[in-house]
């Protein structure tokens, strides 16, 4: 009997479009830049910049450093983490805002590297299915475990560096087909979509959901 394989706690699918419009194309770059400032917007919500003043004993300035703190995104990262690691829970209205804004921002990707010709709903599931499950915090996290994540997911990490570069080619070469053909590679799609379904797991493991304990898979599958 075949054993079937665990499934993992992030997927992504992605529907593949048999035709690409190629107007919009064309002008993706440009059309998309509305609902990029509108993730942007709600990723780096409550962002404060500081800058801070450098004086010598004359009262001259010596140089000015600017800061950049906080951000809702990095901010709810940081809290869910001391959360499992001192009290060893995960506010469930914390995972479904995450989960949220992780789906939004997947078919804001997902327009961007031409996977889809819809443009980014801010509610619907639309082409872009992902799926991540809540965590029992008590069976599933060990509460000391997002301490050390970042170094254990370092291999993903190097991975990725080489991954996420060869995805955006692979894009500019599809941007090309797509002008001549009006169709997606299936061979790129599904190394794209497989790029965004690696780093998904990734970041379902470590930052910034820590939702699971299960060291992610090196597969695009």
């Amino acid at each position: 009997m075949a054993i079937e394989p665990a499934v993992y706690a992030a997927r992504l699918e992605v529907v593949y479009p048999e035709k690409i419009d190629r107007l919009t194309t064309f002008f993706r770059l440009i059309w998309i830049i509305p609902i990029a400032i509108v993730l942007g917007l709600i990723s780096d919500a409550g962002q404060t910049v500081t800058n801070t003043v450098i004086l010598n004993e004359a009262g001259e300035v010596i140089r000015t450093t600017r800061e950049t703190v906080g951000g809702l995104a990095s901010g709810l990262t940081a809290a869910t983490a001391l959360m499992i690691i001192f009290r060893h829970r995960y506010p469930r209205w914390w995972f479904d805002f995450s989960r949220e804004l992780t789906r939004f921002g997947a078919r804001v990707s997902a327009y961007a590297a031409l996977l889809t010709d819809r443009y980014p709903s801010t509610v619907e599931e639309q082409s872009v299915h992902l799926e991540i499950d809540y965590p029992d915090v008590e069976t599933d996290l060990n509460r000391y475990l997002p301490l050390v994540k970042w170094f254990l997911a370092i291999p993903h990490y190097i991975v990725l560096l080489i991954l996420v570069p060869l995805a955006v080619l692979a894009v500019l070469f599809t941007w090309l087909a797509i002008l001549f053909t009006g169709r997606y590679p299936r061979g790129l799609f599904d190394f794209v979509v497989g790029v965004g379904r690696w780093g998904l797991r990734v970041g379902a493991y470590g930052f910034p959901l820590l939702v699971t304990d299960q060291y992610p898979p090196f597969s695009l599958r």
